[in-house]
């Protein structure tokens, strides 16, 4: 996993509610868990754009409703800033489906932040729209 540039501003807590931004079947996600993230006993572990989280799904298709599955969250409601200086914020929050860093999907909805294409490439050659 490359290492991001940009300073960025982690505000989804777990237990934030997601939705899915690509065609795997899931339409409500909750996030349970954060990947490479360390935490201080009573403090809860965050996650921003670009980090992989593990998700509960909350809505979706009888076949994956109420399945836990690892997840890249592409958009983040709160505003971060890049290097040059620009800040970024996005309408929702939203995260895709991956399995071994392989999106779930085959195609995404909405635009995807290009801190996570740069990050999980297999994610950018779906995406419909990096901004």
């Amino acid at each position: 996993m490359k290492p991001l540039g940009s300073n960025i501003t982690r505000t989804l807590d777990t237990g934030a509610e997601l939705t899915c931004a690509d065609n795997s079947g899931a339409k409500k996600l909750e996030i349970i868990g954060v990947k490479s993230r360390k935490g201080r006993r009573g403090r809860r572990v965050a996650a921003g754009v670009g980090d992989q989280v593990t998700v509960k799904i909350l809505k979706g298709d009888q076949e994956v409703k109420h399945q836990v599955f690892d997840a890249v969250i592409v958009r983040q409601a709160k505003e971060y800033q890049r290097p040059n200086g620009t800040r970024v914020e996005f309408e929702d929050n939203a995260a895709v489906l991956v399995e071994e860093g392989v999106p779930k999907g085959n195609v995404t909805r909405g635009p995807i932040a290009k801190e996570v294409v740069r990050r999980f490439s297999a994610i950018g050659k779906i995406a419909s729209q990096v901004v």
